[in-house]
This record gives structure tokens, sequence and C-alpha cells, in this order.
């Protein structure tokens, strides 16, 4: 895809289907891509604005109702459990540090350059996953180093890359209260532990947002 304007138009379909997704909205693609040609050609739309704003009330009640089920509010604590367990297992094990929040972590390799501080954009690669080890993000399978603020990450991220020197790589250990909590984020489960290798390579590069 060499063409600058297919790129481009490329980018902002991944952007919002990663956001789609990330919210676990279901959606018919077809329907979407109709509605975004029809905004854009200046067409007839098809709902008018209370049938739309409608649609979308619906669309939230039907996602509001399915998290608050009893299958996922079981799911939640059956996470959360499982979660605890692997913490309280993981912090015996050699090398392993505990900060008073809860955040577990190793030091792979310790860097020589500056501490990043909470107002400083960042340049990691990130690998992430479940603690079953499945993975749900990695920008060192995407070969593309991520860019953002310190403070723009889940609370476990701003704590740990605050105490890393540029050049660190550190494995991060991460309670389900110090990530995301109760929410569902893309293929990260209500109430989950996360694993990170993270490799801090530098401090304020632009941002572009992507973090977690």
């Amino acid at each position: 895809m060499k063409d600058d304007m297919n790129r481009a138009s490329y980018a902002i379909g991944v952007q919002t289907g990663r956001m789609l997704k990330m919210q676990k909205i279901d959606i018919n693609t077809d329907a979407l891509s109709l509605g975004i040609n029809d905004v854009l050609e200046d067409k007839e739309l098809k709902l008018n604005d209370n049938e739309a704003r409608e649609a979308m009330r619906k669309l939230r009640e039907k996602a509001m109702a399915a998290a608050e089920s009893p299958e996922a509010k079981k799911q939640k604590e059956d996470n959360l459990k499982k979660g605890d367990e692997f913490l309280a297992e993981n912090k015996k094990k050699e090398g392993v540090k505990v900060t008073e929040s809860g955040l577990q972590y190793t030091v792979v390799k310790e860097g020589d350059g500056p501490m990043p501080k909470e107002t400083d954009n960042v340049e990691v690669h990130y690998h992430g996953t479940l603690i079953d080890g499945k993975v749900f993000d990695s920008s060192v399978e995407r070969g593309q180093p991520a860019k953002f603020p310190v403070n723009g990450v889940i609370p476990g991220w701003v704590e740990a890359l605050q105490k890393m020197k540029v050049g660190s790589k550190w494995k991060l250990f991460i309670p389900a209260k110090l990530a995301y909590g109760e929410r569902e984020m893309g293929d990260i489960p209500a109430n989950s532990a996360l694993i990170f290798d993270v490799e801090l390579l530098g401090i304020n590069a632009g941002g572009d947002g992507h973090g977690h």
C-alpha cells in the first residue's frame, strides 16, 4: 500500500477498528462502511438523528446488560481470584520485587540513562500477556516501538516507568486494580492480572497514544 491517501485511509480504519474491538462493540461492518460513505458522499442518510440516537441507546443498553449478567459477574470474580493466586505465588520467586501498591517486577536489564517523570513522553517496546500466556498486545511483534505520555497509561505502567532508567528492561506483573480493573479492554477480560516485558528506549519522544 504505497499511495499516501490509501495508507492514511487504512490507518483511520485500523484506529476505528481497534477502538471498536477494545470496547467490545458488536457491529455490522458493511453497515458501518455504508454510513461513512453516505456522509462523505452527501447522500440521504438511512436514519434520521432521532433514529440514530435510539439505535446507539439500544447498543449501549445491550453492552451494559451483557457486562452485568450473572455469567459476566462470575467470570470477573474468577479472573480476580486467579490473578490474586498467581501474584501470591509469583512474589515468592527469586528476583521479584513488590512495591507498596502491589506492583511486582523483575529487573532483566538495568539501564544507565535518566528516569522519566509523570509528565514526560516515552518510547518503549513491550510485549503483553495474560497470566495464561495469551498475547493481547505487543509492539515487539508489530516491529514498531510505542510512544505515549507516562501519565496516559494504566497505573501499573505509570508507577513502573518512573522507576526505570532509559535502557532498562523490566518484566512487570500487574494486579487488576493497577491495570483495567473491572473493565474489559479488547482481548483483556475484566479483572485480569497482566504481564508485560517492557524496554524503556527513550524520553520525550512524540506521543502516538498507543500504550497501556
